[in-house]
């Protein structure tokens, strides 16, 4: 277990190296620099000398492969940069925005599970009943509408009819205010989670009633097992396992790829703040927010790895196998 934790830990540095390079040359693509993104229309009166002493100031003086060498050595120290728009480091921003971003993608996984699990192992013991047609249905309702959808008519209806607002502006971390951090995330939360829930119904579903046709649940039956026990004890557990890794590759997108909630309800996450970040030209920012993002999607996925073998007793990874 411990070599095969050396050997993916070690695995990490050339993936997040190419993830460092890709976002670095894309951010470069987009047109425009941090320079016209701060002065706008005015950025086109400046004189050469305004122009050099500013990239100076941002760190465009120096030829791109230049620029990505001397961030890399700096982020190997711990080092990912400093905004100057925000005023902070790098890091330091992150770490503030990061909470959130993560108690958002929990919540909602809570609540794709609570709604997903339940319907899908219902669907697939009532196969083919109204109760399995009726999820069915539910799932495909839920992975027809996209996320912005969901949270935009959940905003129309709060506000046009109960005349409430899910969250205006005035977050509070769960540390200050417990309560009113999960009422403002509630919805946000409810919103990616109700997606999600549908893929988890819909795996649910096709993994059981896969699991329930194997040798071993029909040899459990026939030693008259109660059914209730056949699905709890033998088939749910080994029908978790494609699940399990559904929730690590959908939980690594919600810590990158929930910014268009967090934008709709106005949450200061990470997601936001990388976006936020995109449109501004902050070459640091971005470069040091997609290089943590990524590392989180490869903890996740190592995670999962180890759940596995937790879930189902044949999976090992122990040397000597």
């Amino acid at each position: 277990m411990f070599s095969y934790l050396v050997k993916r830990i070690l695995s990490f540095l050339p993936t997040l190296l190419g993830v460092s390079l890709l976002v670095f040359l894309a951010i470069r693509l987009v047109p425009g620099d941090a320079i016209t993104a701060t002065l706008g229309t005015e950025a086109g009166m400046l004189t050469d000398v305004q122009r050099q002493a500013l990239e100076r100031y941002y760190g465009l003086d120096k030829p791109a492969w230049q620029q990505y060498f001397i961030w890399l050595g700096e982020a190997i120290k711990g080092n990912l940069g400093f905004s100057i728009r925000h005023g902070k480091a790098v890091s330091s921003l992150i770490l503030e925005r990061f909470p959130l971003t993560l108690e958002l993608a929990l919540f909602a996984i809570i609540i794709a599970l609570i709604i997903g699990i339940p319907i899908g192992l219902l669907s697939a013991i009532k196969q083919n009943s109204i109760f399995d047609i009726a999820g069915r249905f539910l799932a495909l309702i839920g992975l027809a509408m996209p996320n912005f959808l969901v949270g935009t008519l959940i905003i129309f209806v709060l506000s046009v009819y109960f005349r409430i607002l899910p969250n205006a502006g005035d977050y509070a971390d769960f540390a200050t205010n417990p309560l009113k951090n999960v009422q403002q995330l509630f919805f946000p939360a409810f919103t990616l989670g109700f997606a999600f829930s549908a893929s988890v119904m819909r795996m649910t579903r096709s993994s059981m009633l896969e699991v329930l046709n194997e040798d071993f649940v029909r040899t459990a039956r026939s030693k008259g097992l109660a059914n209730r026990r056949v699905i709890n004890r033998h088939a749910l557990r080994n029908a978790l396992i494609p699940v399990v890794t559904l929730i690590g590759v959908e939980m690594g997108y919600l810590l990158g790829g929930a910014f268009i909630v967090e934008q709709i309800f106005a949450l200061p996450g990470l997601g936001r703040l990388t976006i936020n970040a995109v449109s501004q030209r902050e070459y640091a920012l971005v470069q040091g927010a997609s290089l943590f993002i990524a590392l989180n999607i490869l903890v996740i996925n190592l995670l999962v790895d180890l759940l596995y073998a937790s879930l189902d007793p044949r999976i090992s990874y122990d040397d000597s196998n």
